[in-house]
């Protein structure tokens, strides 16, 4: 009790309260730039913690990486340009809900189920912290393959039309992602001879170029029409949203605790959290056929799991000093820096700090709600921008981006390269999400690969002598399976005989 009063009066304290206000402002002007991210809305925070103490330089962080979590949705449904790469899963939907006249009710929906979602990924890093990272610490190569390839497969659920374009556009990222260093041999792979692409290709400007600037390049082709495609957007911005909640109250939780579970595992983050989970609620929908289309229950399932991941990810970080996102990476640094020591012993030596974090969270999570509501109203004039003005300005945004994740001309010219390519593949009914997701695991699922082959000497079945390895697994062969049989049977069933004299 002692400890929690502490950590009451650490979080009370006047300079912890600005620092909380400011970071919720700074974080959601980043997340809503197309390009610049959460991860790095926490970078540019980092040198100024250097002149905080430990809590204030703490809550920077968290406030700043969950309100920018949030904002990404905002250019998501309003332009179709994600903010962040945890918004890109379910971007094209939020979009077609505001095409459909639903913008306030899509970023009421946001708003509203983001905090949900974050106060119960605190909840788990309170309360099931150690139980959770202990799961995590199990994950070896071999698990990580499987939910890797459980990942991937979120491609073929998220395509509404055609699943083997959407296999097609994973291939492309796939491959995309094999662009480098090989993990292991070491050796250079399709970098002909050109430093930057020894890197491989980042898929942030890859992001910016194939959602913002095709975007860009259709608005260039419609300039002569100066009114907005976005039709006019009035009233309260909460209208609605609590029945969308209490409908999809099971969405919310499962998103939640899926959101959770991926955001202890260490490496995971947000956006793999938002695809996963998008994914398999349209698995598991009764209105299949809408997705895609502009229906409000994928965005409520993959808005709860982005955001209740950024608590989670603090899990394995915070217990065991090994971090659950980019985002943690650098807490731990900063952690490092306050002299606090991520690890178990940091319970024992700074428990008010540990607590102050937590409570942190849930202040952060409750002031986004009029943060958030505040930007959504600020951000509608822009609806009313003539393309002329505002196609440009979301350009130079774009460039800036993709500039600062590259730190050269390099990451311009990837984005651009990979608008044009985006806008190509769109008008001939390819949809670009399967390559970002392809570009964010390739890397991963390639490592996992190969990790487990050397381990297990070539022998397949290693796979699946792990009992966690076996269950993800047999879940993945099973979903596959059941996909092809899906695909077979829907082939071969015959067409319904036309009636003469028409359908009566």
């Amino acid at each position: 009790m002692d400890v929690i009063l502490s950590a009451f009066s650490l979080i009370g304290d006047p300079q912890v309260l600005l620092v909380v206000i400011l970071s919720a402002a700074f974080g959601m002007f980043v997340g809503a730039m197309p390009g610049l991210t959460a991860t790095m809305a926490v970078a540019l925070l980092v040198p100024i913690t250097f002149f905080m103490a430990p809590v204030p330089a703490l809550a920077a962080i968290v406030t700043a990486s969950s309100m920018a979590i949030f904002a990404g949705d905002i250019p998501a449904a309003m332009l179709r340009m994600p903010g962040t790469p945890a918004s890109a899963a379910y971007t094209d939907e939020s979009y077609a809900m505001g095409r459909k006249g639903l913008l306030n009710l899509t970023l009421g929906t946001n708003l509203l189920v983001s905090v949900i979602g974050g106060l119960i990924g605190v909840a788990a890093l309170i309360f099931a912290a150690p139980a959770l990272a202990e799961v995590a610490l199990r994950f070896t190569a071999f698990e990580y393959f499987w939910l890797t390839a459980l990942g991937l497969s979120c491609a073929i659920f998220i395509a509404s039309s055609d699943p083997l374009k959407a296999m097609l556009s994973l291939l492309i990222g796939l491959s995309l992602a094999t662009v480098g260093i090989d993990p292991t041999a070491g050796v250079q792979r399709f970098t002909f001879g050109n430093v930057e692409l020894m890197g491989g290709i980042n898929f942030i400007p890859a992001m910016i170029g194939l959602f913002a600037i095709s975007e860009i390049m259709r608005g260039a082709m419609r300039m002569q029409n100066t009114t907005p495609d976005m039709p006019p957007q009035s009233g309260p911005v909460f209208k609605g949203v609590g029945k969308v909640i209490w409908t999809y109250k099971k969405n919310v939780a499962r998103g939640s605790i899926l959101g959770t579970m991926i955001g202890a595992l260490p490496g995971a983050g947000a956006d793999i959290a938002a695809w996963i989970s998008y994914a398999v609620s349209k698995r598991f929908s009764k209105e299949k056929e809408k997705y895609g289309t502009g229906h409000i229950e994928g965005v409520v399932d993959a808005t709860a799991a982005n955001n209740s991941s950024v608590g989670a990810a603090w899990i394995p970080a915070l217990v065991f000093g090994i971090p659950g996102d980019s985002i943690t990476a650098i807490v731990i640094g900063v952690l490092y820096m306050k002299g606090m020591n991520p690890g178990p012993t940091v319970f024992l030596e700074n428990p008010q700090f540990i607590y102050a974090v937590f409570m942190i969270f849930i202040v952060a999570n409750l002031v986004m709600i009029p943060m958030g509501w505040a930007v959504i109203k600020g951000a509608r004039p822009i609806l009313r921008v003539p393309r002329q003005v505002l196609l440009p300005i979301i350009l130079i945004f774009c460039i800036v981006g993709s500039f600062a994740m590259t730190n050269s001309i390099y990451g311009v010219v990837l984005m651009l390269g990979f608008g044009v390519a985006g806008w190509l593949l769109e008008e001939n009914g390819y949809p670009v999400a399967p390559i970002i997701l392809g570009l964010v695991l390739g890397g991963m699922f390639e490592r996992t690969f190969m990790s487990s082959m050397l381990r297990t000497g070539g022998d397949l079945l290693g796979f699946f002598e792990r009992p966690i390895a076996a269950t993800l697994g047999v879940i993945t062969l099973l979903l596959w399976a059941f996909t092809i049989f899906r695909a077979l049977q829907a082939r071969g069933r015959p067409s319904a005989p036309i009636l003469p004299g028409g359908a009566g």
